[in-house]
């Protein structure tokens, strides 16, 4: 089998609104620009908060609709930060859809295995080791949970 055909060329790039975010995407176009039909897809999970959390359902809704809107703009700003790096507008979709998720890392990896994935690239959040301990982190769970695929974490 040649290196090409063993490479899956579909990559799942999780994204929110952070610096982190933004330098995995851009690495993401950097290293894999020029190579031709990579796919990749940008997916930003909108947690939904816990129903008290707000006083009225409309005061709910009016959080989830602007969050969405804005999540939308971003995902687009990043989508055109992979066609400037040469990836195939065609061959970028976003994604973004509100989840119940026990954690950041299950949603991510539950959409990794629904759609067969190469690579996961996330960015790192830069917690401390104490922190981390204490509270855990995407990018070490989806490490330590990934199977059969490449994960990439970009710092």
């Amino acid at each position: 089998m040649s290196t090409a055909k063993a490479f899956k060329r579909d990559i799942l790039i999780a994204v929110d609104d952070s610096e982190n975010a933004r330098r995995a995407v851009t690495y993401v176009g950097q290293m894999l620009e020029g190579l031709p039909d990579v796919r990749a897809t940008l997916l930003h999970i909108i947690p939904l908060p816990e129903e008290d959390y707000f006083a009225t359902d409309e005061e709910r809704e009016r959080w989830l609709r602007r969050h969405e809107e804005r999540m939308a703009q971003l995902l687009e700003d990043y989508r055109q930060v992979l066609i400037g790096h040469g990836f195939a507008p065609e061959n970028v979709d976003v994604r973004a859809y509100q989840r119940n998720c026990p954690s950041m890392a299950t949603c991510i990896l539950e959409e990794r295995d629904h759609r067969a994935y190469g690579t996961i690239v996330v960015g790192r959040k830069g917690l401390s080791r104490s922190e981390e301990f204490l509270f855990g982190s995407i990018s070490s769970k989806i490490v330590s949970y990934a199977r059969n695929c490449t994960v990439w974490v970009v710092e």
